[in-house]
């Protein structure tokens, strides 16, 4: 015989069974301090790339040297920069691109960058899910390019994006702090 107390004893276990998967929402849905961010830009009739990543801030922090450490891609010791917050930064294409002449066949690849006062080299990895670079494996590079970051306004939030849009090209980029690390995308004859 069911009675009022069992009753209530089983409408409360439904309710606790009901409310933990929306306490677990609840917590996942905190807003991280370096935002999730992505930009797509096409190039010709058909090319597009998407740059996915977190955008972290100043915050009044030195950003290059410090907080991004300089590295040496000829160290094999050396750590790579995740070139944003959180997540690998990826980059997606589906057309095969010539990235500074070199050619990057249509995938997703992870961006890991090694900065120094002067050159960069920016590495386009085909493990495209990992967590920063701490697994980074420069065995899985598909390309390696250096590049001339330049000095650039002033700029809070981490952000990727594309300037000098032509129809079978486009100078894509990074942009923090005072510092633009561009490099040219053309698409593969």
């Amino acid at each position: 015989m069911v009675t009022q107390y069992t009753t209530r004893i089983i409408g409360a276990l439904l309710l606790i069974a009901f409310m933990l998967p929306m306490m677990s929402l609840a917590q996942d849905s905190e807003v991280r301090a370096s935002q999730h961010a992505m930009v797509m830009q096409k190039v010709g009739d058909t090319a597009e790339l998407t740059f996915t990543f977190g955008r972290p801030g100043v915050k009044g922090r030195t950003v290059w040297g410090e907080l991004v450490p300089y590295v040496s891609a000829q160290d094999e010791e050396a750590t790579p920069w995740r070139a944003g917050a959180n997540e690998n930064t990826t980059f997606q294409t589906n057309q095969d691109l010539l990235i500074e002449g070199e050619p990057l066949p249509a995938g997703t690849y992870s961006i890991h960058m090694f900065p120094t006062e002067g050159e960069w080299v920016i590495a386009f990895n085909k493990e495209a899910d990992q967590w920063g670079s701490f697994g980074y494996n420069a065995d899985e590079d598909a390309l390696r390019v250096t590049v001339q970051p330049v000095e650039a306004p002033f700029q809070e939030w981490l952000v990727y994006g594309f300037d000098a849009i032509a129809p079978s090209s486009a100078t894509a980029f990074l942009h923090w702090e005072s510092l633009k690390v561009p490099f040219n995308v053309e698409l593969a004859p």
